[in-house]
């Protein structure tokens, strides 16, 4: 009896409890798919991603980390690591945060801490190129006795890769451009208008990118204190020394002791703004040819709308034209048609009459069309 009752479903289940989810499951008809959606939507978005880790000694290894992890290893929150998602599309950032750098500029999208870098696995060619080329870099500084931190290096090479991705991007859409201008002026035909709007859409586009790493730049120059944090590596190595430092500058607060402290922070933050403003320069004169070739196609439309109104006043002068012979043309009408009525006149009885109806009715028609063309030339409606 027992068996049964487990074959069949549990015995004491109310008959109201039941309708209600049989008339749930009713209204719902995807019930089972939502929540089984929900769920994989729930799974993509906690589930673990590849990414590729670089230490200080160019070794890299890839790793199955989860967003979790990741916010607990580089003490992130949440909303940082979005932007580094590739499911999501945002503009290009550079954050700055206490124990990393959050970097987000086109397809490069990594976390750069004082020890390592974690990179955003993906087979794009500007992804694979900054691996081995951070690689090479570490593994030649080694050797080097420079003074750039680690995370300054990784920076560094974000931000070269994506100026001269930017910039060749530039250049190849200058190279395609300016010929198409050039026969647009030429000849005006639909192949050649469809051809400018595409690449003037590509232009806009581009435009917004390159701006906006532009404008990320330029906002790390102008705060100091955001430069200041982003000195990870003397942040760390401070970090057990600041009680000492505290305490020893409790018993001795000097004012040569603090404008030493300042200079030197003044120091590293100049270091860091060289930095950016080399890489500044370069997004600067890569936006700069972008406005030049979107002040070229502004030009070359205000051409082409002077040579269409020019053919359309030419158009309108023939139509004026036209009009005026068309009104010369129906009064002469008029008149045969008035004499070619049948009625009693003694004009009829000579044969020539008629004749000199038709010149005298042809001289004035045309005596009052010139009258017609030297009052529109008269009025400079049009040069004849």
């Amino acid at each position: 009896m027992e068996e049964s009752q487990l074959l069949y479903g549990p015995p004491n289940l109310p008959e109201s409890a039941s309708s209600h989810n049989s008339e749930r499951f009713n209204s719902d008809g995807n019930g089972s798919r939502a929540s089984s959606r929900t769920a994989g939507l729930k799974k993509r978005g906690h589930g673990c991603r590849s990414w590729i880790k670089i230490d200080k000694n160019g070794n890299s290894k890839t790793l199955e980390l989860d967003k979790f992890t990741i916010m607990r290893r580089c003490s992130l929150p949440a909303r940082d690591l979005r932007l580094l998602d590739p499911l999501f599309i945002y503009p290009s950032r550079i954050l700055r945060r206490e124990k990393a750098i959050v970097v987000s500029l086109e397809q490069i999208r990594c976390i750069i801490t004082a020890d390592e870098v974690i990179l955003m696995n993906s087979l794009d060619g500007c992804v694979v190129q900054y691996k081995s080329e951070l690689r090479k870099r570490l593994q030649i500084h080694k050797y080097l006795a420079e003074d750039l931190p680690f995370e300054f290096m990784a920076l560094e090479l974000a931000l070269e890769l994506i100026c001269l991705s930017l910039d060749a991007q530039v250049n190849e859409l200058e190279m395609e451009m300016y010929p198409v201008l050039d026969e647009l002026t030429t000849s005006v035909s639909t192949l050649n208008l469809e051809r400018v709007r595409r690449l003037k859409g590509h232009l806009l586009a581009l435009t917004q990118r390159v701006q906006k790493v532009r404008d990320e730049i330029e906002h790390l120059m102008d705060d100091d204190d955001d430069m200041a944090e982003m000195y990870l590596t003397e942040k760390k190595q401070s970090g057990p020394q600041k009680l000492q430092r505290a305490f020893s500058s409790i018993l001795s607060s000097s004012k040569h002791g603090s404008l030493m402290s300042s200079s030197d922070g003044g120091e590293n933050i100049e270091q860091l703004e060289m930095l950016l403003e080399a890489y500044f320069i370069v997004i600067d004169n890569s936006l700069s040819k972008l406005l030049s070739l979107k002040e070229y196609i502004d030009d070359t439309e205000d051409l082409i709308n002077i040579k269409l109104g020019n053919v359309q006043n030419q158009l309108i002068q023939f139509q004026l034209l036209l009009t005026a012979a068309t009104f010369v043309a129906t009064i002469f009408t008029f008149v045969t048609a008035v004499f070619g009525m049948n009625f009693a006149d003694s004009i009829f009885d000579y044969p020539s009459a008629f004749n000199w109806v038709l010149v005298i009715t042809g001289s004035a028609c045309g005596f009052l069309y010139f009258s017609f063309l030297y009052c529109l030339r008269h009025r400079k409606v049009f040069p004849l």
